[in-house]
């Protein structure tokens, strides 16, 4: 099986695993606890996120551990949004991860918040001039994810974080999707730290295990926690700490990141040739998403003609996992809203594919992939005819 749908979750690695492990192993612990196993639950805790932070360029008392991406989100808008008097304004894109539409949507509902959606243009790249004139005054946080999961898509944010900071806005990104392919750092002098004053993260994108995240947040930035209770997360985010997962995430980053870079440029190649392959010999194949600005291990499609949905269940009957752009919502297909909101027609935009790489393959494995790839999807394309 080619498993291909590494945006969605990226298989878990040995080094995960071993640290979760241990801690199952290890029998009970509570890092709150102040007896001998309480003690070593803290201490693994304590390392992990000492891991996280250095995999980001963090301190360590600016990552809180959270239950994964969603929550992160969550907190980051809900907590920074109602902990901040200054105004109810928050500027995001039409193509975000629905863990911020949802946020932006009840912010409005049950705050009161004006949130001013900006628009992308065909290649989903946000327009840096509207996102930047709409920032004002009363502005209490802007919101713009790194990389789009969909599509692939890198966002250039440091313009619009320059005008944030000019009227006293904090910057949040959703770097969920691009930090597990992309050299991505929160130090203030690197990229995008020097934007960013709030940054997500997911822990299963990386190839640690679902179940944890981490919102990094600078010092001295107001929020609230979304859960109320124990002090744990320095009051940021209470209940017992799920050690297991977060001891796995720490060990993930830990051995993902520091060759982030190379693994990147290994993956571009084997992207790069993979788009041009399948957009040559299938007819109607266009890529979505910028052919250039993207990560490193994201390819994503539309045919026209084709059926998103039944080209999914021939490649997983021959043997490779990928996944659509579209989403099923009450048991009916509907199309992307992100390629919408590029400009799809509802027709073209439910006929969405991504395959997103893990990891490089070998040589011999990456032909065999585009081998069994365009023989699927040719069998569609003479249905199609």
């Amino acid at each position: 099986m080619f498993y291909l749908d590494a945006a969605a979750t990226a298989p878990l690695r040995p080094e995960a695993r071993h640290a979760m492990l241990a801690v199952l192993e290890r029998g009970p612990g509570n890092a709150s606890s102040v007896h001998t196993p309480g003690k070593t639950a803290k201490a693994t805790l304590m390392h992990a996120r000492q891991q996280v932070a250095q995999a980001f360029g963090a301190r360590a008392a600016e990552v809180v551990f959270t239950a994964g991406g969603t929550e992160a989100n969550n907190l980051a808008l809900k907590g920074i949004a109602t902990a901040t008097p200054r105004g109810k304004h928050i500027v995001t894109t039409a193509i975000e991860h629905s863990s911020i539409r949802k946020s932006c949507e009840f912010l409005a509902r049950v705050g009161g918040f004006e949130i001013t959606e900006i628009g992308v243009d065909s290649m989903g790249r946000v327009d840096q001039a509207a996102a930047i004139a709409a920032i004002r005054p009363d502005t209490t946080l802007v919101s713009i994810g790194l990389a789009n999961g969909e599509i692939g898509t890198v966002q250039s944010i440091d313009r619009i974080a320059q005008a944030a900071r000019a009227v006293g806005a904090v910057m949040h990104t959703d770097a969920v999707q691009a930090a597990a392919c992309l050299p991505v750092s929160f130090a203030a002098d690197q990229w995008p730290g020097s934007a960013v004053d709030a940054m997500s993260v997911a822990s299963h994108k990386f190839g640690g295990p679902q179940g944890a995240g981490a919102l990094m947040i600078r010092s001295g930035i107001a929020f609230e926690p979304l859960l109320h209770g124990g002090g744990q997360e320095s009051g940021h985010r209470a209940g017992t700490e799920n050690l297991a997962a977060i001891a796995g995430f720490g060990a993930a980053v830990a051995a993902v990141m520091p060759t982030a870079g190379t693994r990147a440029q290994a993956m571009m190649a084997q992207r790069d040739e993979f788009v041009q392959r399948i957009t040559q010999a299938i007819p109607g194949a266009k890529l979505t998403g910028h052919p250039t600005e993207r990560t490193p291990h994201h390819a994503s499609f539309v045919i026209e003609g084709f059926s998103g949905e039944s080209m999914l269940v021939d490649l997983d009957v021959a043997g490779i996992a990928a996944s659509s752009g579209s989403a099923c919502s009450a048991g009916k297909k509907e199309p992307s809203g992100i390629l919408l909101a590029m400009g799809y027609d509802p027709d073209v935009a439910v006929t969405a594919l991504r395959f997103t790489f893990p990891d490089p393959l070998d040589d011999d494995a990456f032909e065999q992939l585009v081998k069994t790839t365009l023989r699927v999807l040719g069998q569609h394309a003479a249905t199609a005819r």
